[in-house]
């Protein structure tokens, strides 16, 4: 199971993506945007593996959890 944390930088104006499965452990997204744009690059990285995906405040309060389930189809 993957899990991704996505947290605000201390500058406010962007985001980190954290987990233990990505190859630096973080990445740094600025864009207006930058959350979506964080949970749908860990949905993208773990579309083999089951994930969970956590969306922090500034002050440490999970504001939003998004479960990724492995989709398994037989040929």
């Amino acid at each position: 199971m993957h899990v991704y944390e996505v947290r605000p930088r201390k500058d406010h104006r962007s985001v980190h993506l954290i987990s233990d499965v990505l190859a630096f452990g973080r990445l740094w997204h600025g864009e207006r945007d930058a959350v979506s744009n964080a949970v749908d690059y860990a949905n993208f990285r773990s579309r083999s593996h089951y994930a969970v995906i956590r969306v922090y405040d500034a002050v440490g309060n999970v504001t939003e959890t998004d479960e990724h389930a492995v989709e398994f189809k037989e040929w």
